[in-house]
């Protein structure tokens, strides 16, 4: 049976883009990958491979939702789970995110010890979809 490996995270925060790499890489005992942006995200995520996405909605640049729709523009990434994280979790944003074709929802501050266990369900509806 397959078990989510590796996971891209999309973050523009420095101090969030460090406790989602230690938080899943050593709590979580996953493989990691940290983007600063999204077009730093789209040039690597062919090459790392990721298992699920974490992506920050609001970004300089380009935002989760531009970053999304591009890597389902991508043949490899069109059905890989993507997650936004965000710091308002207004249920009209919500549904707004998962009509961008997200698979779920973090909500910022989110509990570092449990972070690789609550993107489980997430990546596991992803694999389902396919």
């Amino acid at each position: 049976m397959k078990k989510l490996n590796r996971v891209m995270c999309v973050e523009d925060d420095p101090d969030i883009r460090l406790l989602v790499e230690l938080s899943l890489s050593t709590v979580g005992q996953l493989d990691v990958l940290c983007c600063a942006d999204g077009s730093v995200a789209l040039a690597s995520v062919t090459a790392f491979a990721p298992d699920l996405v974490l992506l920050d909605v609001m970004m300089p640049g380009r935002s989760g939702p531009e970053v999304l729709k591009a890597l389902r523009k991508m043949p490899v990434m069109r059905n890989i789970p993507v997650v936004f994280m965000t710091a308002k979790a207004m249920p009209t944003e919500l549904e707004s995110l998962l009509l961008h074709g997200a698979a779920g929802l973090i909500v910022k501050p989110f509990d570092p010890m449990t972070l690789a266990r609550d993107l489980q369900p997430y990546w596991e509806y992803g694999r389902g979809s396919r």
